[in-house]
This record gives structure tokens, sequence and C-alpha cells, in this order.
């Protein structure tokens, strides 16, 4: 898994790089985990081309599982990127998107810049 730590406003960051294979399944957010831990990072930054397609179909449990177990482990993470197609397709991803936005733990940007605002 092709990744970099960065420091973000304080807060050490686990980015994955915008190419390399879908990530989406609970082993996946393992790796993350343990490259956070490996990293010493506290917050995990992916892309959201590099997620399966199904993830954020809410009714596969894909993205409640990954975060779950991100969350448990004490990561939050952000998603960056343009998800208005699955939000104009899903009113349950659009209400979870509008929920984690009073939070720091599972956050829905657009870009970089709004994440380095959001941290």
């Amino acid at each position: 898994m092709t990744i970099e730590t960065v420091e973000i406003n304080g807060a050490r960051v686990l980015a994955c790089a915008q190419e390399g294979p879908q990530l989406g399944r609970e082993q996946d957010a393992l790796d993350l985990i343990a490259a956070g831990y490996e990293h010493q990072a506290e917050f995990v930054v992916i892309p959201v081309q590099r997620l399966a397609p199904e993830f954020f179909q809410l009714r596969t449990g894909m993205l409640g599982a990954f975060v779950q177990k991100l969350q448990n482990y004490r990561f939050g993470v952000a998603f960056v990127g343009d998800l208005s197609a699955e939000v104009s397709q899903s009113t349950a991803l659009r209400d979870f998107i509008h929920e984690s936005r009073s939070g720091r733990t599972v956050m829905f940007v657009a870009d970089r810049e709004e994440l380095v605002k959001r941290l």
C-alpha cells in the first residue's frame, strides 16, 4: 500500500496515494491501522477513487464496518474527493455525511485544502 505520513495542523496523518488497489474490506482497514501505528499517525486520509464502487452504498455495510474498525483503534478518517454522484442517489448517504460534519473523527471533504481547514 502506497502511503505517506504528513503533519497537518499538528495532526500526524497517514495519507493513501491517489493510485493503488481498491480499498473497502475490513482487512483494508486493519492494514491501515497497522500502518497508522507504524507511522504514529492519528488520522487516515483516503481518496474516494481508491474505494470500491459499492463502498458508499450503505446497505452493503462496507462504509460502516470500515469506519467503525478505524474508530475502535482511535483513528480518525477523512474521505477526500467528489461524492456528489453517490449522494444524489442516496439520501441515507447524504444524511450520514451531514451528521459526520459535526465531528472530527469522520470527515468527507472535497479536496486537500478543505481537509487542512477541518483539521
